[in-house]
């Protein structure tokens, strides 16, 4: 069937049942493959994939090589499975949503597969800075707060730590907030460290600073309970399977020596 008559087809039948939208999340400069899920009739009129229902990016047609469009010309490989396209080199332009249609003459003209495409840069390193530390020393008790800030080229965020009579938490919680760019700057404390992060669906950086030289008398107080339980769960462990292998040992020796004196 000519290419010119399925593109009036096109513009005349709108499809139907369209399927659920899978959403993929894809860094900026790889490749991205689009199956159709599902199986298409073997008299079939057409299948084709659409960008966001107006932009046309390949036709497939019986018995003939798969038509690209010219705004993907050079930008579409074929993995060798039916009517699925590799879409190369994505650019931040070509998020967007992705349709395959297909049509028969049983079947009018389904949709079985959209794919909700995020296409993200990496994202920009991050810097962790102590802004003040005030350390506070009495009979009753010792205090020390912490404030920092996590920042990258765009943005930051400020927290506060505080730590009293060997116990260290983040006044407020964990602080988070999104960038311009989309991605999520977070700072928050983890076994006697404060982590800030900044990352999106694909890619992360970090950094972060023990509370240790700053608050030396509370700093790690959470790592070290975590190391000291980690630890402890392994001597046991260690200590059990021991046991067993002497008891084993121990086992195998008396029977042999009751079946020789038996």
């Amino acid at each position: 069937m000519s290419v010119f008559v399925i593109l009036g087809l096109l513009v005349c039948i709108e499809a139907q049942g369209p399927s659920a939208v899978t959403t993929v999340f894809v860094q900026k400069g790889d490749d991205l493959i689009l199956n159709v899920h599902a199986d298409v009739p073997e008299e079939f009129l057409f299948v084709d994939w659409t960008f966001n229902k107006t932009v046309d990016v390949v036709l497939f047609v019986p018995d003939e090589e798969p038509t690209v469009f010219p705004d993907f010309t050079g930008r579409i490989e074929f993995p060798g499975k039916k009517f699925s396209v590799i879409l190369k080199n994505l650019q931040e332009a070509d998020s967007g949503v992705y349709t395959a249609r297909v049509s028969s003459f049983a079947g009018g003209v389904q949709q079985p597969a959209e794919y909700k495409v995020t296409v993200q840069g990496p994202v920009s390193p991050v810097e962790l800075t102590v802004d003040s530390v005030d350390s506070v020393v009495s009979r009753s008790s010792d205090s020390c707060n912490l404030t920092v800030t996590c920042s990258t080229q765009h943005s930051h965020i400020s927290s506060t730590f505080r730590c009293v009579s060997g116990t260290c938490s983040q006044e407020g919680g964990e602080q988070s907030e999104l960038t311009t760019s989309g991605a999520s700057l977070r700072v928050y404390l983890l076994y006697g460290a404060i982590i800030c992060n900044h990352s999106n669906q694909v890619n992360w950086t970090e950094d972060f600073k023990r509370i240790e030289p700053f608050c030396p008398q509370y700093a790690g107080s959470e790592g070290s309970s975590a190391g000291t339980s980690v630890y402890l769960v392994k001597m046991v462990v260690f200590s059990v399977g021991l046991i067993i292998m002497v008891s084993a040992v121990i086992t195998v020796h008396l029977m042999e020596k009751f079946k020789k004196h038996k």
